[in-house]
């Protein structure tokens, strides 16, 4: 196969022009933290060096604002926050209120579709369903891991084949779980885990992720498999923090290990247990690949974020898309701000 250069120019094309504009942001954001400052501090040497040479008093030199700089160094983060989250949010919560095409104002009718629309309804439910489980159970799963592993004999093994998951793709972990819940017909050799295992005991397999709402679980099963590690990280991280005093003057004082659970650890790690739930909730909401690799979406498993792709880019749907962007990013702003107030809480005490 030979290779033609003429017929491929657009891409070298496009591609030169990716690199070009590549360039110029390193450039840009090199030029303004790196050349910019290094001229000002040469001119102000030499401006130092011409008054020492005349013998004239040395001018006072006025005490940088803190504010200043901090905005100086924060400049290219809030530039690339307003272009790439400000603008598009502001853009996707106008389109919320226009037509498919983006045409014409049709005010809440979208938001109205949302909760009338029985597809929807049961998305959003399903939304809920993994927003209420995947939190705490996966730091249900951490904390326990966190509490068996410690101090044990192979605690670095242990924690390295917990986290391992962590390593592997949201698309990888559900191709892999997808083998797990294969499914072939009755005589046929099982291919997948859970068909087999049900099989050696004698049940007939099943098409488990066509069951509603049995497939939503087993989907949440690998939400849960895959942050587990992260919670038992945290979580652990916050068992080693607590005094070792405190520990061994409950010791002395006879308390069971189930006391030591509930009256000791439980309370000193209460703030990492409110990050690691907080930060699995904003991921839930999220959650997207999960759904769209295992299912897409089919079968009564759709989420929001599955929808709003489908609405917004196969259905041509933008402002029922739209709409339920911005219905997201609303149930994820309160967990924000609860986060925000409570970390601000922990400096104060």
């Amino acid at each position: 196969m030979e290779f033609d250069f003429i017929e491929e120019k657009d891409k070298f094309l496009m591609l030169g022009y990716g690199l070009l504009a590549f360039v110029a942001v390193v450039g840009g954001l090199l030029l303004l933290l790196d050349v910019v400052p290094a001229w000002f501090a040469r001119r102000r040497e030499a401006q130092l060096v011409a008054v020492s040479a005349s013998g004239a008093p040395l001018p006072r030199r006025r005490k940088p604002r803190e504010g200043v700089f901090a905005l100086f160094f924060l400049l290219p983060t809030l530039l690339l926050l307003t272009v790439g989250l400000v603008v598009p949010a502001i853009r996707t919560t106008m389109l919320s209120f226009m037509d498919a095409g983006s045409n014409d104002w049709v005010g809440l009718r979208n938001y109205g579709w949302m909760f009338s629309e029985d597809s929807i309804v049961r998305v959003l439910l399903n939304t809920l369903v993994w927003v209420l489980l995947v939190p705490l159970v996966a730091t249900a799963f951490g904390l326990i891991y966190a509490v068996m592993v410690d101090k044990a004999r192979f605690e670095a093994v242990a924690k390295s084949l917990i986290f391992l998951p962590m390593a592997i793709s949201f698309v990888g972990a559900s191709i892999i779980w997808k083998f797990v819940y294969a499914y072939r017909g009755d005589g046929q050799e099982q291919i997948g885990l859970l068909n087999q295992i049900v099989v050696s005991l004698g049940g007939e397999p099943k098409q488990w992720l066509l069951e509603s709402p049995l497939n939503t679980l087993l989907l949440i099963v690998i939400m849960v498999w895959i942050q587990a590690g992260f919670a038992m990280v945290v979580l652990s991280a916050a068992i080693k923090a607590i005094p070792a005093d405190i520990v061994e003057a409950a010791r002395l004082d006879g308390v069971t290990p189930w006391q030591m659970f509930w009256q000791i650890t439980m309370p000193s790690i209460r703030p990492a247990l409110i990050v690691v739930v907080v930060t699995l909730s904003i991921a839930t909401l999220k959650v997207f690949d999960i759904v769209r690799t295992a299912t897409n979406g089919n079968y009564d498993t759709s989420v929001i974020a599955n929808e709003m792709y489908n609405q917004a880019f196969r259905y041509g749907q933008n402002g029922q898309g739209s709409a339920l962007a911005v219905f997201l990013f609303i149930l994820v702003v309160p967990i924000v701000i609860y986060q925000i107030r409570n970390l601000r809480q922990q400096r104060k005490g």
